[in-house]
């Protein structure tokens, strides 16, 4: 297969990887709140984080040593496109008494089977591109870009598409096209160039897992690291569970009703993968004029405005100009602490631990932090009584915008700079 043809091939498999998240990721929230499900939405959302724990550690073994990785990419796509659509043809059946247990049933086990195809679908491109003689260090990049186009576009759709007169945002025929999607994705994947299987792996079960990278918390430092790790990667699912839900609520405000904000709240939020994709670009020169500690640092003090300008915003003119800075700010506070503190896990760990401590940079972030914070974020939302009056929302906001300025300032103070550490 020649390079240009895997290029391509590899820009669809990632524009539909994301376009399967994209599709309700960001607009979930504000269903399930129409459905008066708005106490729940926290479980929704920690069941990303809660899965990240087990599941992409445990088909990374399947696809390494009993099925190729394209296969396994399909299959998991295939089902969880198919408990997707489950979930969509539940809340059709249930029409206005959708039940939490059913659908999270089928949610949860849809979204067990996805999580794990993020790092699946990067494994099959690396593959690719070395099997077509290319470097993926400098080709894999502005594959990825398409996925983030991807993810934006399936918002917008969602934002903007209406059956019935109701947009996506707003009903379960957002869960139905993101099955669509990802049944789609699970029979491209197995057309993929095919991946080697080790079977007489001599690797561990242990050491396949990753729990050799727990020893790193012996070092000081990286125990301060992973710990912030987590702490901030609780900021993770905030607003992609409850910013659409947040702008939604404006809706029972008569001067606020009308405005784009809350109208097209989902093509709004759009803005933060926009600027995530364009601080992909800075982080090069950030980190050379910086340094890591520095730039993890403006991550985690962007999280603070990011929150804080959705306390302080407002739907109509000028308040919806702070909306569109939150949205701005969130490239930097996502990509400057994920790819800055995967760096720094490359940087500090031998070659045989290396990718077992990529993913404990994955657990303690995306996996028990985003989990944690998800959950704890839902209880905030609650004590402040925001379903029951969207005039309590800015309190919820001011609040995990003092989280993270309080877990800023410890890391700055905790944390030291691995150039000063060993100077």
């Amino acid at each position: 297969m020649n390079s240009k043809n895997i290029s391509l091939r590899l820009i669809i498999m990632n524009f539909l990887e994301f376009a399967v998240w994209g599709a309700y990721l960001t607009s979930l929230g504000r269903y399930l709140a129409n459905m008066g499900l708005g106490p729940q939405i926290k479980w929704f959302y920690a069941m990303q984080g809660i899965v990240c724990i087990f599941m992409p550690a445990l088909m990374g073994i399947i696809a390494d040593r009993y099925l190729q990785a394209q296969k396994v990419l399909g299959l998991c796509h295939g089902l969880a496109g198919l408990f997707m659509l489950g979930a969509g043809a539940y809340c059709i059946s249930a029409g206005d008494a959708v039940a939490f247990g059913p659908l999270f049933a089928l949610y949860g086990v849809s979204v067990a089977f996805f999580m794990p195809t993020i790092a699946l679908s990067n494994s099959v491109a690396y593959i690719a591109l070395e099997g077509a003689g290319k470097d993926p260090v400098t080709s894999f990049p502005p594959i990825r870009v398409f996925g983030t186009i991807g993810f934006i576009i399936s918002m917008l759709v969602t934002n903007f598409l209406k059956i019935d007169g109701v947009a996506l945002q707003d009903s379960y025929t957002q869960l139905i096209s993101s099955g669509i999607l990802s049944v789609l994705l699970c029979g491209y994947a197995f057309t993929m160039p095919s991946c080697p299987v080790n079977k007489n792996s001599g690797a561990s079960l242990s050491e396949s897992l990753g729990l050799k990278a727990f020893s790193l918390f012996k070092n000081r430092q990286f125990a301060i690291f992973f710990i912030f790790s987590m702490l901030l990667g609780a900021s993770l699912q905030i607003t992609n569970g409850y910013a659409n839900m947040f702008l939604g609520s404006f809706k029972f405000n008569p001067a606020f009703a009308d405005t784009f904000a809350v109208k097209n709240s989902n093509a709004l939020i759009s803005i933060s993968q926009l600027s995530e994709t364009l601080c992909i670009l800075l982080i090069p020169f950030f980190m050379k004029r910086f340094g890591i500690k520095k730039v993890m640092l403006i991550a985690m003090f962007a999280w603070v405005f990011r929150f804080g300008f959705f306390g302080a915003g407002r739907p109509d003119m000028p308040g919806v100009l702070l909306y569109v800075l939150s949205c701005i700010v969130y490239g930097v506070a996502f990509d400057f602490f994920n790819i800055s503190g995967s760096l720094y896990v490359n940087e500090n760990t031998t070659t045989d631990i290396r990718s077992s401590a990529q993913g404990l940079f994955m657990l303690m972030t995306n996996g028990l932090g985003a989990t944690i914070g998800t959950i704890c974020a839902g209880m905030v939302v609650e004590a402040c009584d925001c379903f029951h009056n969207p005039a309590n929302w800015p309190h919820a906001w001011y609040i995990f915008a003092a989280y993270a300025l309080v877990v800023a300032v410890l890391f700055m103070i905790l944390f030291k700079d691995p150039k000063k550490q060993n100077a």
